[in-house]
């Protein structure tokens, strides 16, 4: 098969317009094993199809990418590289979308190989030709430059080439295109200083990372709410922490949120810089991160009494985040009824809102109330406990009825909430006390889909290994929770047929 693959190849070369024998060639490579064609890597000579690209013929272009797809991934990337780099620089500003992908595939196939990327480095045209794929319209291609950059950065070679070079300017170049590319080229500086600090020294050399900070405290709102996602991912490490700290940029995303109140259009970017903090304090520590913006949790409180599901469902997430752990649970524990209030709140909304936000508080509701087994002081149990009777009246019933509806996600997300308060010796007491809870637990027939079925194992694997749970449940449901464990989560009971004398 091979061989005949090699026959049509070198036939390509000597026709004028050989579509025939490119379907041919293409239907035969669909049947040759990569390991048949990298034995013949050697004698793949692939000028003739890169030629035929240049000729504007649809068919012929889509036969040539997918038939070079195949051929180039049996070549070794340095081969590639070094024998193909005026194929791929003519590929890199194709009019067809299709043609650059299929380039810059192979450019990151180049570039994530470490004795082939130094051909790259040394190709400043093929550089500037990927730098410029940013700013094409098809996302697609974008994406793949930006993966390839950020990849080639990951050096310090990579990192002179990019930043101390004509590259430099050919990437503020692109960036005045449009807003959507200046938004591309800012979220590859972010990918690139969220690497290492001498990473990020080289992006605030550039001029970009400030220019990216000066459109967030900037006047555009729209603006301002693309960019904190950026500033979010770099707030992620360390060392951008660290940056954004030492830059005063905090403060001023704490100053916005304290003028918000007066924006008649904050609604655009306040959801964007609630996350921010969010995801500050969680990574860094929620007590010093709510003690120094206190406007921080002032505003999850409002947005959690407001009208507009967005702000609800932003406010939902950033308690789920900052309750996630124990430190995090008691900032919020120390806001005491206010906090009893936005629980009261959460569980309304679980009952009423639409699925999705439904879905948002049950996460957060489980995020809040989890405790490991090795931070169950008697103080913590008895605030989770406390914490769980907030969410309404009866809210062992509430998330029951809520994961009785024919919604899997839904379903899931209630069983989440009972798997988070499973190894605590107040939810089991619950459980056991309401009346057909432990068989609804031991029920399989409940369950159709695989998510729902792994959700439900994983309840019953947090019952069944907590320390306490033979105890309170009772010896013989103790055994039938291990039984179920053991058959795992897809087991069916198998249907006993009686054989009926005289029956055919």
């Amino acid at each position: 098969m091979a061989a005949q693959a090699l026959t049509l190849l070198r036939e390509l070369a000597r026709l004028e317009a050989p579509l025939e024998e490119l379907r041919a060639l293409h239907s035969v490579l669909q049947s040759v094993p990569l390991s048949e064609l990298r034995e013949q890597a050697a004698e793949l000579h692939l000028g003739p199809l890169f030629s035929l690209l240049n000729e504007n013929h649809r068919e012929k272009t889509t036969l040539c990418v997918s038939i070079l797809e195949r051929l180039l991934q049996a070549m070794e990337p340095i081969h590639v590289a070094r024998n193909l780099r005026v194929d791929l620089q003519r590929g890199l500003t194709h009019p067809n979308d299709s043609v650059k992908i299929l380039t810059l595939s192979q450019v990151g196939r180049i570039v994530e190989n470490s004795d082939a990327v130094t051909e790259i480095l040394n190709n400043a045209e093929l550089l500037k030709q990927v730098v410029y794929c940013i700013g094409g319209e098809n996302l697609s291609v974008a994406k793949a430059a930006i993966k390839s950059l950020s990849r080639i950065s990951l050096t310090q070679a990579g990192l002179e080439a990019l930043f101390e070079s004509n590259l430099l300017d050919d990437l503020k170049s692109v960036m005045k295109t449009n807003d959507i590319v200046r938004y591309r080229v800012y979220e590859l500086i972010v990918e690139i200083s969220s690497v290492s600090p001498e990473s990020l020294n080289y992006c605030t050399t550039s001029g970009l990372v400030t220019q990216l900070l000066r459109e967030l405290t900037g006047e555009d709102v729209l603006v301002r709410a693309t960019c904190i996602e950026m500033v979010t991912s770099l707030a992620y490490t360390h060392h951008g922490r660290q940056y954004l700290a030492q830059e005063g940029v905090i403060d001023q995303i704490s100053n916005i949120i304290v003028g918000a109140d007066s924006d008649p259009f904050s609604s655009f970017y306040l959801p964007g810089f609630v996350k921010f903090f969010g995801n500050l304090a969680i990574m860094d520590s929620p007590q010093q991160t709510c003690e120094r913006y206190p406007v921080f949790v002032e505003k999850v409180f409002e947005m959690m009494e407001s009208q507009d599901p967005t702000m609800i469902g932003v406010a939902v997430d950033t308690v789920g985040i900052l309750g996630s752990n124990v430190e995090g649970k008691q900032v919020l524990q120390k806001t005491g009824t206010r906090f009893e209030r936005l629980l009261k709140r959460i569980g309304y909304q679980a009952k009423n809102a639409s699925t999705e936000l439904k879905i948002r508080c049950l996460d957060a509701v489980s995020s809040l109330l989890y405790l490991p087994p090795e931070q169950q002081t008697d103080d913590l149990l008895r605030m989770t406990e406390s914490w769980f009777s907030s969410l309404s009246p009866d809210p062992l019933e509430l998330f029951r009825g809520i994961s009785s509806q024919p919604f899997p996600e839904l379903h899931c997300a209630a069983l989440k909430v009972f798997t988070a308060i499973a190894n605590q010796p107040w939810a089991q007491k619950l459980m056991f006390n309401s009346p057909g809870f432990v068989e609804y637990v031991m029920d399989r027939s409940v369950e159709h889909d695989k998510a729902s079925k792994d959700a439900k194992y994983e309840l019953v694997k947090a019952l069944a290994n907590s320390k306490t749970i033979a105890e309170i449940f009772g010896n013989p449901n103790y055994l039938r929770l291990r039984t179920y464990l053991s058959e795992g989560p897809y087991y069916v009971k198998p249907v006993s047929t009686t054989a009926v004398e005289g029956a055919e």
